[in-house]
């Protein structure tokens, strides 16, 4: 069985962060281990709170899994402070993490800030280039690269972008456009292939971007190439979305007890 690690903030309300990336794990067959860097009091409805973990107690976090249950892939989620990115960075660095997914969460889906300014501009500095995959959605990458996108074109310019910065490739996700169809970009250095998903009518959104984060991260620790991954873990997150089971008075979780594709389902 293949470990894959999760660093990233808990979600009280067990639909984003640590909880989100833990179930999508198990689901995909990887065994999940966890470095905590924040708790959040939070619920479908927002955020309400946020506590950092104490930098020292992150390096020993991340000292214990490396040395014991080490991952054939990383994520890293919410960071909440510049400290913590540095952190983060050092970490990745100095136990040599493979296989690292960058998801630059910024912005809770209710519109809550999750970083601040100084953090924001260091995770683009210390963590994009440390990265085989970034996956902002618009808002992110615009802070990213420092550029309006609102086209699908500018998003291919938005990947391009951190390409240049560092990173091995970064998958632009399109769901804040308008229109009947979301199209989400993956951009490396020879390659750009656009997925394309009808929209989905529904408020049942919250930890898309750590689920499908923590489902790329499980694709590529099964040793699934970036591509296959990415396409894989779309394709989770539309199903799981598509058979939310409509909790909570807000942006309701997705269900994460939708079926994995299997090989021989692949077109």
């Amino acid at each position: 069985m293949q470990i894959a690690l999760t660093i990233a903030g808990s979600d009280s309300g067990g639909g984003a962060g640590i909880q989100a990336d833990l179930k999508t794990f198990h689901q995909f067959g990887v065994f999940g281990t966890s470095v905590l860097v924040a708790v959040t009091a939070q619920n479908t409805q927002g955020v309400s709170g946020v506590h950092a973990i104490p930098v020292e107690m992150v390096r020993q976090q991340l000292a214990a899994v490396a040395e014991d249950l080490f991952p054939a892939a990383t994520k890293s989620g919410m960071l909440a402070t510049t400290e913590l990115v540095s952190t983060v960075a050092w970490g990745i660095n100095q136990h040599g993490f493979p296989n690292y997914v960058l998801d630059p969460v910024m912005v809770a889906t209710s519109g809550d800030r999750l970083l601040d300014r100084d953090a924001e501009r260091s995770m683009a500095q210390q963590l994009v280039p440390l990265a085989t995959l970034v996956t902002p959605n618009l808002d992110e990458a615009t802070i990213l690269v420092e550029q309006e996108i609102d086209t699908v074109e500018r998003m291919e310019e938005a990947g391009r972008a951190m390409v240049r910065m560092g990173a091995r490739a970064a998958l632009v996700k399109g769901g804040h456009l308008q229109g009947e169809e979301v199209v989400d970009v993956l951009v490396s250095d020879n390659s750009v292939r656009r997925f394309h998903h009808p929209r989905l009518t529904t408020t049942s959104t919250h930890g898309t971007g750590c689920t499908l984060s923590s489902a790329i991260t499980a694709g590529l620790a099964l040793g699934h190439d970036l591509e296959r991954a990415v396409d894989d873990a779309l394709t989770f997150v539309y199903q799981a979305m598509a058979a939310a089971p409509g909790l909570g008075r807000g942006h309701g979780p997705l269900n994460h007890f939708v079926a994995v594709r299997r090989e021989q389902e692949r077109t």
